[in-house]
């Protein structure tokens, strides 16, 4: 006879209980890979926005290199890196306009020499405003990225460009070249901005500044008002005081007794 075994009771309970712990496992581990994934994907679209980036100012330091003398050194829009319009012939200093890989949009932020206007591009950068998860350790050929609060502080110009520096081409005080604040000769473009007319692609932090109300004068310490004397101790009159004044005040009450016997004896003796 074949015996069938019957479950204890209870058993079906810790075996549901078993799974549902097992699934919750399974659950975290899931979102904590996921997690990692997306993370791995953002450094990554980081890494590649910086060489995309640096390709941008590659591609703007060789314009400003190739800029006649008396021109400025800034491209008027982007496309002008595509073909250059100032040599015959194609030239190109960037292939393309590149993808931003953050936002995944071939649109790009810019920083104009004259914002008015919107022309002569100084710098490129992502229109993304999450923030980096990269904040230290970069490339040299990014200065001032360190502890940007967003991505979309990460300015790109023309690497090793010199603004400002004598000699360059298109910079003020240069021969045959109208100063800025002039009429322009003729035949000759404007000159460009000085670089301290320039927007600051990285504008410094304001502090907080101190509160520079005047405090009010500290009030002088009160003096402490002096203890109360004690009162004198009471002088103790000993037993020994006591007797002295009691006898001084019997003493002529005695004087008047023995008087009075001297003269009753006196006059008895006559008798």
């Amino acid at each position: 006879m074949v015996t069938r075994h019957r479950p204890l009771a209870g058993e079906g309970g810790f075996t549901y209980l078993g799974l549902m712990v097992l699934v919750t496992i399974i659950g975290l581990v899931g979102a904590a890979t996921l997690k990692a994934d997306a993370l791995l994907r953002r450094a990554a679209a980081e890494n590649e926005l910086l060489e995309t980036g640096a390709a941008f100012g590659e591609a703007l330091k060789r314009y400003a290199d190739a800029t006649p003398r008396g021109q400025p050194p800034y491209p008027p829009t982007l496309q002008e890196l595509l073909k250059d319009p100032r040599v015959p012939g194609v030239r190109r200093h960037l292939r393309k306009i590149f993808v931003d890989p953050v936002t995944g949009k071939a649109e790009w932020g810019v920083v104009w020499v004259d914002p008015g206007s919107q022309r002569g591009v100084l710098a490129v950068y992502s229109l993304s405003q999450a923030r980096p998860l990269k904040q230290a350790n970069f490339d040299s050929r990014f200065p001032n990225f360190e502890t940007r609060e967003h991505l979309s502080e990460w300015k790109f110009a023309a690497l090793g460009q010199g603004v400002g520096q004598p000699g360059r081409p298109g910079q003020p005080g240069q021969p045959g070249q109208a100063q800025p604040g002039q009429p322009p000769l003729p035949g000759v473009p404007p000159a460009p901005l000085p670089p301290e007319a320039l927007p600051s692609l990285f504008p410094a932090r304001t502090p907080a500044q101190p509160d520079t109300t005047p405090s009010p004068p500290p009030r002088p310490a009160e003096a402490p008002e002096p203890p109360p004397e004690p009162p004198p101790p009471a002088e103790a009159s000993g037993p020994g005081e006591r007797d002295d004044k009691g006898d001084a005040q019997d003493k002529p009450e005695q004087d008047e007794k023995d008087e009075k016997e001297e003269k009753e004896q006196a006059a008895a003796d006559r008798r």
